[in-house]
């Protein structure tokens, strides 16, 4: 029963992301979003771990000590600022996060909504990722405002903000607006 609402969860999750990439025009990245969580590593270890609130890796993490989920995902899925963390060039610390391209910032941030929509339902608001988003890097400290690239984070906290205060459809057309004129 378990894999069966895991498999309904995430796919959910994708046909979100799917409708919202297609808003900015990222087609591609609509269809293909999240594919790896399909896969035995992470599939089987999302079944084992589900609880329907929050993410599985967070369970497997707690149980184990690490995610074999996340450490599959992130390495295999360039809308998480975590495949872009590399070694730096001499003079800057050992691991840096490097800037993400628009089109994989714009899909993070649908990815965000999507999983705010997800586990929160009714509760959702505009005002959900962006709050979501600021507690993480409120709590770790070593999450995004140490690894992922400042140009990224201001990007991405940018969106966010815009989709607090003035919704959706000001968001999704400002992104679209700003893919249409990136310089990848």
């Amino acid at each position: 029963m378990k894999a069966w609402q895991h498999f309904k969860t995430i796919t959910h999750h994708r046909h979100l992301v799917r409708k919202e990439c297609f808003r900015v025009g990222l087609y591609w990245q609509g269809l293909t979003h999240d594919l790896s969580k399909y896969s035995p590593t992470e599939f089987l270890v999302g079944a084992k771990y589900y609880q329907g609130t929050r993410s599985p890796n967070n369970a497997e993490r707690e149980a184990i000590g690490y995610s074999t989920a996340w450490l599959h995902h992130k390495g295999r899925n360039k809308h998480h600022y975590e495949y872009w963390i590399d070694y730096g060039l001499e003079g800057e610390p050992m691991l840096t996060g490097m800037k993400m391209p628009k089109k994989y910032v714009a899909e993070m941030f649908c990815d965000r909504i999507a999983a705010c929509r997800v586990y929160q339902g009714d509760q959702y608001t505009d005002a959900s990722p962006y709050e979501y988003y600021q507690r993480s890097k409120d709590m770790r400290r070593t999450d995004a405002s140490r690894f992922m690239h400042p140009d990224t984070a201001a990007l991405l906290d940018r969106w966010l903000l815009l989709l607090k205060e003035q919704g959706e459809d000001a968001a999704f057309a400002r992104i679209r607006e700003e893919l249409r004129n990136a310089a990848y």
